[in-house]
């Protein structure tokens, strides 16, 4: 319905969708080269969440939001601290919570198997 309104309206849909991926894409870049890889708070924050504050996204997104932001804080005061002075990537943090989080999941769904 929206991409025909747009074409509709003379908007080339498909030369905006390209457009927008390719931001997307330097968006996404840039935000992994200032911060690294840290792929498992996407995926573990918003999970945590809603067994913590229910479905309802109201409440879901902002404490899915607050609750990222706290576990990145936590992440780095461990990869600062564990080995000081060097420090652990905070990636290799995120990944250590984020395995034992995805195991514990699949295994409260009855029907997959490990």
């Amino acid at each position: 319905q929206g991409e025909e309104n747009a074409q509709f309206l003379g908007v080339d849909v498909e030369r905006v969708k390209k457009l927008l991926l390719v931001i997307t894409a330097l968006l996404t870049a840039a935000a992994v080269s200032v911060s690294g890889i840290i792929g498992f708070v996407g995926l573990i924050v918003p999970h945590v969440m809603r067994l913590l504050v229910g479905p309802d996204h109201r409440r879901l997104l902002p404490a899915s939001l607050l609750g990222g932001a706290i576990l990145m804080v936590v992440a780095d005061m461990l990869a600062r601290t564990i080995l000081a002075p060097a420090e652990v990537p905070v990636g290799v943090i995120t990944a250590l919570l984020g395995c034992p989080f995805f195991l514990f999941l699949l295994s409260r769904r009855r029907d997959v198997t490990l």
